[in-house]
């Protein structure tokens, strides 16, 4: 059996592979317990580089550092078979699941988070980080950690889990390359629309949206693949409907392929993309495939949300490019911060990933975690 033929979770435990299973660590070389790197400020802590045919199946990590907002500092970094240009670049508390420089304990099947009361060794903002997205590689793999912070990092410790296989079972040509990206918009640029009604229901709200100009963009990316989700953080300090202080209602839409208007796919609300409804009622929770890792008052909706959905049963195919966006409140109407991750497969090459922005314009809003502080 060819080592690349897909099988589920578990249907595929029975079946032998042609592979080797190893490991890049951060264990003491020395044979003693610090079992970790220090990475001082404006350094690069290189965790693998892997030569040969493979595929990257598990990576845990967790970090220990002084700077304030430090998980929005560090960027983590992945290249795949030699390119110079990387396939993924993200704010490491990001890529985990979790924005706003923050953690918080949570579970999805593609990615967690595992921390608790105490959190850590710096209070809430250090967790242990988990990552089950395979990454298949033909020609090799580097993945590398970045202190952009003004600290060091005083404790690197990490895993990184992959396979290695034979010349015979190279990667087929159709085999796509995993890809994650960051996006911010802080604050989202505010659309007016004039009305005379106060506080007007969700679905009496002015306005309308019929170009998808001015969303939210997730992803824009060129090449063949498919999107498997994102992880979307808003801080909320604008909503449209000063009663309710709301932040959903904005449409999710999938341009595929250049398509203008209509897109191919067009949603309901942002309760709605992140599978829930009616305001986020339930709070924080954590499904295999949709959740929201962080949420503020289930009231009132004031504050910092992390929200995901993994399109793991149900990818978005593109041929040529997509261009997958969101409104922030109905018809653009809300000026919140918006950032998010997206996460996809795709035949190389890859959209140039731009660089971050500096430190300080990346940045949340407003901090301690949930402060009312301006930046």
């Amino acid at each position: 059996m060819n080592v690349w033929e897909p099988n589920s979770p578990l249907g595929g435990l029975p079946i032998i592979k042609d592979a080797r299973t190893k490991r890049e660590s951060s264990w003491d070389r020395s044979g003693g317990n610090r079992d970790f790197k220090v990475v001082e400020p404006g350094d690069t802590a290189v965790m693998a580089d892997i030569k040969g045919v493979g595929c990257i199946k598990h990576i845990w990590m967790t970090t220990r550092c002084y700077a304030p907002q430090y998980l929005r500092k560090l960027v983590l970094e992945m290249y795949w078979d030699g390119e110079e240009n990387p396939s993924v670049r993200v704010p490491l508390g990001d890529f985990f699941g979790i924005g706003h420089a923050t953690c918080k304990h949570y579970v999805s099947l593609p990615l967690s988070m595992v921390t608790g009361e105490k959190r850590g060794p710096k209070g809430p903002f250090a967790a242990a980080m988990n990552s089950y997205f395979p990454m298949p590689f033909s020609d090799g793999a580097v993945i590398q950690l970045i202190n952009e912070s003004e600290e060091r990092i005083e404790n690197l410790f990490y895993y990184i889990d992959y396979e290695l296989y034979e010349e015979k079972d190279r990667i087929p040509e159709d085999m796509g390359r995993f890809h994650a990206n960051w996006i911010q918009e802080n604050p989202c640029k505010k659309v007016v629309h004039d009305s005379d009604v106060k506080n007007p229901a969700p679905w009496d709200l002015p306005g309308t949206n019929l170009t998808g100009e001015e969303n939210y963009v997730i992803l824009d990316a060129e090449g063949k693949g498919h999107y498997v989700g994102c992880v979307l953080n808003i801080d909320n300090f604008d909503a449209s409907n000063q009663e309710f202080t709301w932040p959903g209602e904005g449409d999710d839409m999938f341009f595929i392929d250049g398509e203008q208007w209509p897109p191919s796919i067009h949603g309901t609300g942002t309760e709605d993309y992140f599978n829930a409804a009616w305001g986020f009622p339930s709070g924080e929770y954590a499904g295999p495939y949709h959740g929201i890792s962080l949420g503020s008052d289930v009231q009132e909706h004031f504050g910092k949300w992390s929200l995901y959905r993994f399109h793991i049963e149900d990818p978005i195919r593109f041929t040529k490019s997509i261009r997958a966006t969101i409104e922030h409140g109905h018809a653009n109407d809300q000026g919140n911060e918006f950032s998010s991750v997206a996460y996809w497969y795709q035949l190389e090459p890859h959209k140039p990933q731009p660089e971050l922005p500096p430190v300080e314009d990346r940045l949340p809003r407003r901090w301690p975690e949930h402060g009312l502080w301006d930046r």
